[in-house]
Order: structure tokens, then sequence, then C-alpha cells
């Protein structure tokens, strides 16, 4: 078996990785890059392969940096399966067409603005696309052997990060490698954590926070307190948010603060179709996560839900103090930007990030300073206050996922590190062979290895 790195290597988007046996290529995760321009217009590149020539492919959660390929792929001739749980299915029922949709939109607006280079600026994929890639879809159970091929078993088991996010161990003769996905945190307040692996011949490890540690603060503490300031200013708290976990946490933390009386009883938006209809997937998916139904009610009776255009252009023109969620999370794209267009030059307000901002994001610009933001070919000068939550972040740091293998059997021969900035990625490799004697390397991108 051979295992090729087509993505998710020297950054933490993109993720793609190719097995290969004598008779069939199954391909594991299939998403899009995000960020800096230099990634992003890998996506335009064409796949390295044929994607007729792949057999099938195996998908360890719904983000789009896992998933967003997929309509892409589909679309230039992949014909197999795409094997995933039920829940990171009923995700990218909604993942996939928004962003289909996003594409579109910012093709028409870059046409009309007339700020691309190109005259007729099309979209990466369309709406059509992503619903006809949906067709190709097979859901597993956790913890139940499937086939992606008939000389390939694998195995999904939680991996804690959002719903329907696995771990897949995969099979084929006397060989196994773990694929670990993006690995979720023991004391997520919503999420359960990830499940203890089996034991495989190889792993392939995510490194998102591999050289830092998440901050000891109390997060429903940092986030109180950031709130009442901007309240306090009579300004509004703009919360950009993954549409798929770190919104409904939000929503929770913000409901919870309210009843407990430490922030005020302002109104609360949610501005993202997509961050709404993952909202309800969560009643229906009560195993993976620690909310009962009385929770995720109270979050849904006491949010105002903002679904069509109109009433989030109206949202734009509020002035009083309000917390409004919206996505996207790294402030790349959706109805997040017209928020920031209205409320980031006005110092009253603040943006409060919830997690991990990939290098090249308007996020990471950000929360590192700087004084101004270019959205829909303009510039915007941030007086707003900016902060960034780390302890939010839906993956864990480099001590929660050592804690995390050696709670399980796995024993690997190599580890093979993916999912994160160059110098993440070679922490974690010293973390690794330092703490737990393993041997493990960083591979290139489009390195081929012989397992």
């Amino acid at each position: 078996m051979k295992l090729r790195f087509l993505g998710g290597v020297d950054t933490v988007t993109g993720s793609r990785h190719l097995m290969e046996t004598d008779r069939h290529r199954v391909l594991v995760d299939c998403g899009l890059y995000q960020g800096v321009k230099m990634l992003r217009r890998r996506n335009w590149k064409g796949f390295p392969e044929p994607p007729s020539s792949i057999d099938s492919v195996i998908l360890t959660h719904a983000h789009i940096d896992h998933s967003g390929y997929l309509p892409v792929l589909v679309k230039h001739g992949f014909k197999g399966k795409i094997h995933c749980t039920q829940a990171t299915y009923e995700l990218c029922r909604i993942l996939l067409p928004d962003a289909g949709h996003l594409q579109e939109e910012d093709a028409r607006y870059a046409k009309k603005k007339k700020f691309s280079r190109h005259d007729n600026p099309e979209p990466l994929f369309t709406v059509e696309d992503a619903r006809h890639a949906l067709e190709f879809f097979e859901t597993h159970a956790y913890n139940k052997e499937f086939s992606p091929t008939d000389d390939i078993t694998a195995l999904f088991s939680p991996a804690g990060h959002i719903l329907g996010s696995a771990c897949v161990r995969v099979r084929h003769d006397n060989q196994s490698i773990v694929f670990s996905g993006d690995v979720g945190r023991q004391a997520d307040p919503i999420m359960r954590p990830p499940e203890a692996l089996q034991n495989a011949d190889y792993l392939l490890l995510e490194s998102t926070y591999g050289d830092r540690r998440h901050s000891t603060e109390d997060p429903e503490e940092t986030l109180a307190s950031m709130i009442n300031q901007t309240l306090a200013r009579g300004g509004i708290a703009l919360l950009p948010a993954f549409a798929v976990g770190r919104a409904q946490m939000l929503l929770y933390l913000i409901h919870k603060l309210q009843k407990e009386k430490h922030i005020p009883d302002v109104p609360v938006f949610l501005n993202s179709p997509m961050a709404i209809s993952a909202t309800e997937l969560f009643l229906h998916h009560h195993h993976e996560h620690r909310l009962n139904e009385a929770q995720c009610a109270a979050i849904d009776e006491n949010t105002t839900f903002v679904r069509s255009v109109d009433d989030s252009i109206a949202l734009n023109q509020r002035r009083k103090p309000a917390i409004i969620i919206s996505a996207s999370g790294m402030a790349t794209g959706g109805r997040v930007l017209h928020h920031l267009k209205s409320l980031v030059t006005d110092y009253r307000n603040s943006v409060i990030f919830a997690g991990f901002q990939a290098p090249g994001t308007r996020g990471d610009a950000m929360v590192n300073g700087t004084d101004r933001i270019k959205i829909h070919g303009a510039y915007y000068p941030v007086r707003a206050e900016v902060h960034n939550i780390d302890s939010l972040s839906a993956h864990g740091d480099y001590e929660e996922i050592l804690a995390w293998l050696k709670q399980s059997d796995i024993r690997p021969r190599k580890v093979f590190i993916t999912h994160g900035e160059p110098c993440a990625a070679d922490a974690m490799r010293k973390h690794l062979e330092d703490e737990l004697g393993w041997n493990a390397e960083v591979p290139e991108l489009n390195s081929e290895v012989d397992l």
C-alpha cells in the first residue's frame, strides 16, 4: 500500500490523502484550500490525479477544509462512493450547497463591482454541483467495519471535533493505518471527547496546535468580560463563528451567561443559514454531544435566527447593543463580511473570534493587529476591539492529543504529521519523538511513501 500526501501538509487546509493498493485508489478527505491567495489558487489547479481513477472517498468530517473539494471531484469525473458517518452526511447536505452558493455569490459580486482581474469570474463549483455530489454519499455507523473497495476495510471512531467527526482506521492485507482527522478536546463544553484508538501500524495525525497549549483562562469568564465591556460602550459584539460546532457552542455559552445574569439580556442574533440548520441538527444527535434536549430548546427559544437576505440587510443597520454570531469563523466569506463592513469602523463595537485563524485570512490579520481590512475590493479601518478566545477551539492542543494517544492502544511504527503550519507540525513531531519515543516525520506536499 502506498500513501500520497496531496493536501493538508504545510498548512491546516486542503486535506487530501490518497491510498493506493495494487488494484484500487481510495482518497481520505477532499478539502478546499483556504487562507492566503497562494493556497487558494491550488483549488483551481486541478486534482493531481484524474478523479475518474479514484475508486472511493472516505470523509472524516464535514468541515469545508476536509469536504469542500468533493463537488469539484465529482464534476471532473469521480464516480465512486463517498463514505462517512450519518451526521457528516447531514452536515454536508447543508455545508456543500452553501459553499457553492457563496462561490456563485462571490463571482457575481466580483463581476458587478469589477474588482476581479477576470472579465467574467466563474465559481469553482455551483450549488447544483454540490447537490449532485451528495448523491454519491454512503453512511456508516461508528465502530462498524465497511469496505470502500473489495481489498480494503475501514472503521470510524468518534473524534469529538464536531457532529459526525471521526478517526478512520483502514486495513489492507496485514497492514493498518489510522487517519486522525481533526481531534477534539477532552473537556469541550458541548462535544464528547475523542474515543481511544485501536492499534495500527501507521498513524496520520493532525497538528493544528502542535506548537502551543490552549489558554488556561475560563472561556465563560473571558467571553462575559468582552461582551460586558462592549455593551457598556453601547456597542455590538460580533462573533465570527464556524457554522458547525463553534456557533452552537457560543450560543450555549451566551444563553448560559444570560441565564446566570453574568451578561445583560440583550438580543442574540444568529445570522447564518448554514449555522441555523446545523444548530437544528443538534436536536437529533444527542449521543454525540453533552447538551440535553432542554438545553437545545433553550438555545432555540432565546436566539433570533436571521434567515432571509432582507432580514440580514436590516440587521446590518442595527446600532443598539446586541450580540451577533455569523459565519465564517475566519471571516473569509459569508454574511459576517457585511457585518464587519458596518461594525469594524466603530470603536464601541468588538469582534470576538473563537478559535484557530489560518494565516492569510482576515481573522488572522485582525487578531494580529492589522489597522485595516479589505472586503469586497474596499479597505475598512479597524477601530473596533478585536479578540480571540483560543480556549474555545475545537482542536485539541498538543498536550491534549498526547494524553489521548497515551490512553489509546495504538503503538505505530511511524507517524505522519499533517494539518498544521510548518512550525506546529515540526513541534508535534518533536513531542511524539521526545515524549512517546515514536518515529515521526512531516511529509512534503505530493510526496509518496510505501507502507
